[in-house]
């Protein structure tokens, strides 16, 4: 199948997370007018058309690199516009129905000859329990990156927050629905590298800024994946704070998935 635009209703699959910038009461305060569709849940609406194109080859062996740029809210209509770049390649916009450019990025297939060499698991020891985490200071992300980060266990069982993507499970892939092939969508791919994070520190209101992104197997329902993290910056901007992450995801000792990965772990107050 060729590449083509993708459009769809944008879907907010997180309000009752832990992460509380999806939810309105608390995204209102720092500016935003309602609960934020998750960064990973637009990367996904990016990668949407690579699926389309390229099928189970783009889960196995597919990459991105991805920029978001503006909100996304729940219910807006939006555009996946795609430039092809090439066989096997695009240059993608989200746009929603009022023209913003919520993100933007390049999707490709990937070539073993230009990707880094699967990384081996560590054997990191377990992410600490949920009470046990430290509130997300700069001085415990400076412990973190000095002494390392917990390793994440999690099941890809289809449901969950990042089970789904649209309102209506007929719009996506049915690769990725959950009610069909199963396999694990983008959304909740990368959003391990979110959910790493947050199982090493107790985090309030953040954000997913951008990732570097390359898939190394397709994820089945039922697969058991253990998450590996290094801090490898830290730094401010504008009054926030950000925090750059190395994450690996393993089934079994075989890598799944890689990503260098932003988050604005503590946003600036509005006044």
């Amino acid at each position: 199948m060729s590449l083509q635009p993708w459009r769809g209703v944008a879907y907010n699959g997180a309000t009752e997370s832990e992460n509380r910038i999806h939810g309105d009461d608390v995204a209102r305060r720092f500016g935003f007018r309602g609960g934020l569709v998750p960064g990973v849940t637009v990367y996904a609406y990016l990668a949407e058309p690579a699926i389309r194109a390229w099928g189970i080859d783009w889960l196995a062996r597919g990459a991105a690199s991805v920029v978001l740029r503006k909100p996304l809210y729940d219910g807006a209509r939006f555009e996946v516009e795609v430039t092809p770049e090439g066989e096997g390649a695009y240059r993608g916009r989200v746009v929603d129905e009022q023209a913003v450019v919520c993100a933007d990025g390049r999707v490709w297939m990937a070539d073993a000859k230009e990707i880094a060499p699967a990384p081996k698991r560590r054997g990191d020891v377990p992410v600490p329990a949920l009470e046990a985490r430290p509130p997300a200071t700069r001085a415990a992300m400076e412990a973190l990156r000095s002494a390392g980060m917990g390793a994440l266990r999690v099941v890809w069982r289809g449901d969950g927050e990042m089970g789904r993507t649209t309102h209506d499970l007929a719009e996506m892939s049915e690769l990725v629905r959950p009610d069909r092939q199963g396999y694990a969508n983008p959304a909740f791919v990368l959003g391990l590298a979110n959910w790493v994070l947050a199982r090493n520190v107790r985090l309030d209101a953040w954000i997913h800024a951008q990732s570097d992104l390359c898939n190394r197997g397709a994820v089945p329902l039922g697969a058991e994946l253990v998450v590996e993290a290094t801090i490898t910056d830290l730094f401010s901007r504008g009054g926030h704070e950000f925090v750059d992450l190395d994450v690996a995801a393993f089934s079994g000792d075989r890598a799944v998935m890689t990503a260098q990965h932003r988050a604005i772990y503590k946003l600036r107050e509005v006044a």
